[in-house]
């Protein structure tokens, strides 16, 4: 029997990434509940769990978005089982209003909740991080260093909750979470909890008392005991074994870091060959900081550089933490992001680390002249493909935003778009025409056209529209849309619906029949829920183009109230429309008039999706056999009809 991540044995090695390694350690953890909302780079953890809900007797859920999904696994808390919430950074912010009252009332059963983070923004709008949530709402902050300690730490992290009785955070970062490691497994234990709420002891009784919190002088003995279980983890910290030392006795240069930033500086020392010089003390432990560990750490040296993504999280708590140990740490020289020597911005490397250790030990570093770097990137932009940015070959989003841009200029009242996060989120770009001018969170677009939609009574006559897709539309659209709805905006809400949550991986929602692991579930129907709402509701196939321009014409010239067009097509890299094509299509090039006037290359200069290339010789467009998916939709947008289509039977 092939080994997997479900059915490993204790000491057998396998090669883990990162999210793999965090949901081994769940499991050997013996979590019962495991909850989440989609986002890179976290969703494997649930992806992988959701394939051991069976075997391993866990319930696991796509929750409707991360607020919800920390309430439901908090439940599972409360009645006594291990449960982990998991989100992206992001996410944590949507979650942080449960989380508030969740850390005075405290939890029972060991809860985890995992931001994965995202420096460099590489799949991601913004750098936030969660880090300051910890400090904020004081609970326990721990960061694992690499592969091995992803999968242990996870494992003590629900030890840790049950010690204090709170919300623990495991905070990950892109480069842990998809790269991969070898990682030795442990046991996986036989569990078979009951579930069981009690609520019969006192207020006070966090095992026996019903879970509440309560204004006024009981609020306050709240945070209080809050408090003292925040300082019992600082103690537990002390003689934690993800807090480790390397390097000489009394250190030049004490660097101190967390997460990969572990990885990087280990590397980073080899390369200014630093090794007799420079002390690396990594933490686990981010917060509260075990305040003895430093102090023991910090008195050997007389320099400190702080290395971390992407603010100064650990570097300004570090500090505050010398000036309390007195005059003697306080004078000690800090080097990291305050005094510049590392940026506030960006993700780390090796090589950034080493240039800071250069600059702060006065090394001679062997570094690539500006000269050659200069005619690298010069060679990159000169000679690499010219790649912009774009919807997939048959993306229903292209369809539906040529039609959008149409409309508003049909229109001419210079109508606009208000967009949010996802892969329709590249309507502001040339792919999507250009047509999106706000991008914030997600459901963001809603709430924004609800107050543009507003502003008639100062003058405003521009028509506006948001776009959301299905998943966003239960994520957090709702409430936009009922505050559009209560307060009669004029605008119209376009849903983008592509069948699932498609930039992250597939992963279902209350729209769809499946729930995580693959077996049914009702499914809620978005027409259906505004027309109860009280919006006027349309539903229209995108690849429809002459339909969709009609519906969508009228509707936004509809002056009364909320009105909503559902765009229904499944994603073209969907499991169910793989390799299904609707239409073969081909280019008569004796119809063609390419860069004639009436046309201009509008196929490949302006719709531009990659299926539709064009042939520099013979002047004409062509179809790229291998990447068209056979929508037909250029078919509808050609002005000459030299694009033709035949339906496959």
């Amino acid at each position: 029997m092939m080994t997997t991540l479900n059915t490993g044995r204790k000491g057998e090695k396998m090669l883990l990434m990162g999210n793999e390694a965090i949901a081994r350690g769940a499991l050997e953890a013996g979590v019962n509940v495991v909850t989440g909302y989609p986002g890179t780079p976290s969703s494997e953890i649930i992806d992988r769990l959701s394939k051991a809900d069976r075997e391993r007797n866990l319930y696991v859920e796509w929750s409707v978005n991360e607020k919800v999904a920390t309430e439901v696994a908090a439940a599972g808390s409360f009645a006594g089982l291990r449960s982990m919430a998991v989100m992206k950074m992001m996410g944590v912010n949507v979650a942080s209003d449960f989380l508030m009252h969740l850390v005075m009332t405290g939890t029972r059963g060991g809860l985890v909740l995992v931001s994965a983070e995202d420096p460099g923004a590489i799949s991601s709008l913004t750098e936030g991080e969660s880090r300051y949530y910890s400090k904020f709402l004081e609970f326990p902050l721990l960061e694992p260093g690499g592969f091995q300690e992803a999968k242990d730490m996870t494992k003590w992290a629900f030890e840790l909750s049950e010690k204090i009785n709170n919300i623990v955070m495991l905070r990950t970062v892109t480069r842990i979470s998809h790269g991969s490691g070898n990682v030795v497994l442990g046991e996986l234990p036989e569990t078979s909890p009951r579930a069981h709420f009690e609520f019969n002891g006192t207020i006070l009784d966090e095992q026996t008392g019903p879970i509440l919190t309560v204004p006024g002088p009981f609020a306050v003995n709240l945070h209080a005991r809050q408090q003292n279980k925040l300082q019992a983890a600082a103690n537990l910290f002390e003689d934690c074994p993800f807090n480790t030392y390397e390097g000489p006795e009394n250190p030049e240069l004490l660097i101190i870091t967390s997460s990969v930033c572990h990885l990087y500086c280990i590397e980073a020392v080899e390369l200014v060959d630093a090794p007799d010089r420079v002390g690396i003390l990594k933490l686990g432990t981010t917060w509260p900081l075990p305040a003895k560990f430093l102090k023991k750490h910090m008195q050997r040296t007389e320099r400190i550089l702080i290395i971390e993504e992407v603010l100064p999280f650990l570097e300004e708590n570090i500090q505050v933490l010398a000036c309390q140990l007195g005059a003697e740490f306080a004078a000690k020289k800090f080097h990291g992001k305050g005094d510049g020597t590392m940026d506030k911005v960006g993700e780390l490397n090796p090589t950034l680390v080493a240039g800071a250790l250069s600059r702060v030990l006065d090394l001679a570093m062997e570094t690539v002249s500006v000269d050659y770097s200069e005619n690298i990137n010069k060679q990159a932009v000169d000679n690499a493909p010219d790649r912009m940015l774009t919807f997939c070959p048959g993306c229903p989003h292209r369809a539906s935003f040529w039609s959008i841009k149409r409309v508003l200029e049909l229109n001419n009242q210079q109508g606009f778009v208000c967009g949010d996060i996802g892969c329709y989120g590249m309507g502001m770009l040339p792919c999507g025409f250009e047509t999106v001018k706000t991008v914030h969170s997600m459901g963001s677009g809603t709430g924004l056209a609800s107050g543009f939609g507003k502003l008639g009574q100062f003058g405003m006559d521009q028509k506006v529209l948001s776009v959301c897709g299905d998943s966003t539309f239960f994520h957090t659209v709702m409430p936009a849309l009922a505050n559009a709805i209560h307060h009669r905006a004029d605008i119209t809400l376009v849903v983008l619906d592509n069948s699932g949550t498609a930039m992250t991986g597939f992963q279902p929602h209350p729209g769809l029949t499946i729930k995580a692991s693959g077996t049914e579930l009702p499914a809620l129907d978005i027409p259906s829920i505004c027309r109860a709402m009280g919006a006027k509701v349309q539903v229209v196939n995108p690849f429809d183009v002459e339909n969709a321009e009609k519906v969508l014409l009228k509707t936004i010239e509809d002056p009364d109230g909320v009105k909503v067009v559902v765009m229904r097509q499944i994603c073209a890299l969907s499991p169910e429309k793989k390799s299904k094509k609707q239409f073969e299509i081909q280019v008569d090039e004796n119809v063609c008039i390419g860069e004639e006037c009436g046309c201009n290359r509008l196929c490949t200069r302006v719709f531009k999706c990659p299926g539709l290339v064009w042939d520099g010789e013979k002047k004409t467009s062509k179809i790229d056999a291998v990447l068209c998916v056979g929508c037909g939709v250029c078919h509808s947008i050609c002005p000459s009809g030299a694009i033709q289509r035949k339906e496959i039977a």
